[in-house]
């Protein structure tokens, strides 16, 4: 999956959020700057990057006193602030100033120790009581330092700067709290869509009566889970009821079905009574095939030990008369030795008669039908018709599925004989026979 996947519904909510806030920050910043400009503020700061050039031009000389040294700094400050005036206190009660100090602030170097942050704004101009204070750390020791007659700072610009550049910091610690955390709380939220999403890929037909879980869900997605299962509830009712109305329409044909075959037989010999023979044993096939379907689909068969040979035998005697008639020569191959599977005897015959019959019914009423018995497990059942092509040998086991749109028959008999072998551990197979027909080979574990 893509990290910042366009669809992906984790970080769609991280943009709008992360958009919503920065807007918020962004209208608040525009409130204030507009109170800050508004109102009264007044006054013109001094400088406080003075103090710091100060206090590292005061050193101590050989007898331990206070000295200012004229560093590069603080010359390059005098130049731009003629005016500039400092006191310093040390710890130890040494008082050490420079300039024209205003006589008002004068008294306050005895008392420099008790003040450790100050700034004074002076409202008139030109602003030569505009001074600042704080407690620095230098070469020297610690040392409370006022300056004055240093560049100024509109006070007005100062707070609008610091406040927006406060806002800013705001702003980037939510934008990372959104994308950091919210994509890991939001995750942590559709854990348990992820398990949901798993229920819902192994429904399919066989296990029916499935429902996804809603524990755990979040609750604005819990109407969408509830409305899947009602639908999943729908789909199993009308499922059941397709189910029954085939079983009893199946179960209903077959007792008309083996009554006309039964007035069929009765009739003269001659190309009617064998086509009307070949037409009612498709109907049956048909029904039987339907009912296959149900018996599948229920899967309550047994499993025992089956022989192969015996069930090939039976299957050939009983399509025997219906192949003849549609003008075939059904034969058996085997070497007259067991070959023993584990399945279900009535699973593994349908498939062989739904094989018999579509040779019947594709093999161009000519040729020979064989039903050969190999070790190991395998049927084949091949014809001497046109065969199947290559492209369309995977299709044709899929329901309904038919080469010919016009041909007769349903399309289910292959799918039937796919599905059986798949529940016998097994798999049905095409091949060229060797007539340039279609072969079709059954392979399951012997035993």
């Amino acid at each position: 999956m893509k990290l910042f996947a366009r669809d992906s519904l984790r970080w769609k909510l991280v943009w709008q959020l992360l958009a919503f806030q920065a807007g918020i920050i962004v209208l608040l910043a525009l409130v204030l700057t507009a109170l800050i400009i508004r109102s009264d503020i007044g006054g013109m700061l001094a400088d406080p990057q003075a103090i710091d050039l100060v206090s590292h031009a005061v050193e101590r000389n050989q007898e331990g006193s206070l000295v200012l040294m004229t560093t590069p700094e603080l010359a390059q400050l005098r130049a731009k602030a003629p005016g500039l005036w400092f006191i310093l206190r040390s710890e130890s009660g040494e008082i050490l100033q420079d300039g024209p100090v205003p006589d008002i602030y004068s008294i306050l170097s005895t008392h420099l120790d008790r003040i450790s942050f100050v700034d004074i704004r002076d409202k008139a101009s030109p602003y030569v009581l505009s001074a600042a204070g704080r407690t620095t750390e230098s070469t020297a020791g610690t040392l409370d330092v006022m300056v004055g007659g240093v560049p100024l700072i509109e006070a007005s610009f100062a707070v609008l700067f610091l406040s927006n550049l406060l806002l800013f910091l705001v702003l980037v610690l939510v934008a990372l709290i959104a994308v950091i955390a919210l994509p890991w709380i939001v995750g942590r939220a559709f854990k348990e869509l992820s398990a949901v999403a798993g229920d819902a890929e192994r429904i399919n037909i066989d296990r029916r009566g499935a429902r996804l879980a809603h524990a755990g869900v979040p609750l604005e997605v819990r109407p969408l889970v509830h409305a899947i299962n009602d639908a999943l509830e729908r789909l199993d009712r009308g499922y059941e009821r397709h189910r029954r109305f085939i079983l009893d329409a199946a179960h209903e044909l077959r007792t008309p079905i083996s009554i006309l075959q039964t007035r069929i037989e009765a009739m003269p010999t001659g190309t009617t009574q064998t086509r009307l023979c070949a037409d009612a044993g498709r109907i049956a096939a048909l029904a039987e095939q339907l009912l296959d379907l149900q018996r599948i689909d229920r899967n309550d068969e047994t499993f025992s030990r089956v022989d192969l040979v015996v069930l090939c035998e039976r299957v050939a005697a009983d399509l025997a008369p219906l192949s003849i008639a549609s003008g075939y020569q059904l034969a058996l191959d085997t070497d007259d030795r067991p070959v023993f599977v584990m399945g279900s005897a009535g699973a593994l015959e349908r498939c062989v008669i739904n094989l018999v019959q579509n040779a019947i019914e594709h093999g161009g009423q000519r040729g020979d039908i064989i039903i050969r018995v190999g070790p190991g497990g395998v049927i084949e059942v091949s014809d001497d018709g046109p065969g199947v092509p290559l492209a369309e040998r995977e299709q044709i086991f899929e329901p309904f599925y038919r080469l010919h749109p016009r041909e007769r028959g349903a399309g289910l008999g292959l799918n039937l004989v796919k599905e059986v072998m798949s529940r016998h551990g097994g798999h049905v197979t095409v091949l060229d026979s060797l007539a340039a027909g279609a072969c079709f080979r059954l392979t399951m574990p012997a035993c």
